[in-house]
């Protein structure tokens, strides 16, 4: 089955060519890399144009900032590989775990699958980092209203059938995606299995981007998707 890898980039300079390298070192040999620029302005788009460009299948460059979400949802679009997964630009999630993400579809254990940083403890994350303790709630609140027993709502890494997420309609444009996909997959009764990853997490001094607002949005979107009615 062909993998297409989606990675959406904003400002990321440093880490954008060294993903790249990895993705394409990763297992399986068949798949298709799609750089979504979400109108970079620290040099990334001359380094995509100069050295990225031969080494992916596609690049597409946003004319204004418009958020990790507008960036999926246009990646997303132009898929054409049978499994579809979700790779963010910095290197805090590791292409080595393609083949244990993609494996649960392949065999048509599932139709939906998870990264989950919290399955097993060793990565490099503190169980009382803000951070973790925001995602940790905020995958319970998502649980409480979907059903689900998510361990990791919030994680990069999503993996879907390709006619599945083309299918579904993606209206948030920042962070918001994931709560928001993750209640239209419930509410679809797809198949979801998550399983272990690594992480390595950079701070926000080394261009983390999420912020508290981005988390009171998460609490919107999870009450929005899950307690009304929207288009699938």
């Amino acid at each position: 089955m062909k993998l297409s890898v989606i990675i959406p980039c904003y400002n990321e300079i440093e880490t954008i060519k060294k993903i790249v390298e990895v993705v394409r070192n990763s297992p399986p040999e068949d798949k298709e890399i799609i750089i979504i620029d979400d109108c970079s302005s620290d040099g990334t788009r001359d380094l995509l144009r100069s050295e990225v460009s031969p080494l992916v299948d596609r690049i597409i460059y946003n004319v204004r900032n418009q958020g990790k979400g507008a960036a999926l949802r246009l990646g997303i679009s132009h898929a054409r590989g049978d499994i579809v997964i979700i790779q963010d630009a910095d290197l805090e999630y590791d292409p080595k775990d393609y083949p244990s993400l993609i494996l649960p579809i392949e065999a048509d254990e599932a139709d939906v699958v998870y990264g989950s940083r919290f399955l097993y403890r060793n990565n490099s994350i503190s169980l009382v980092n803000l951070h973790t303790l925001a995602n940790k709630f905020l995958t319970w609140f998502s649980n409480v209203l979907t059903g689900l027993t998510l361990t990791d709502m919030e994680t990069c890494y999503k993996v879907f059938r390709r006619g599945i997420i083309q299918e579904i309609s993606i209206q948030e444009a920042r962070f918001g995606f994931e709560p928001e996909i993750t209640s239209k997959v419930a509410k679809k009764h797809y198949r979801i299995k998550e399983v272990a990853i690594s992480y390595s997490p950079r701070s926000f001094a080394e261009g983390k981007k999420i912020g508290w607002k981005d988390g009171v949005r998460t609490i919107y979107c999870i009450l929005k998707y899950n307690l009304f009615n929207h288009h699938l």
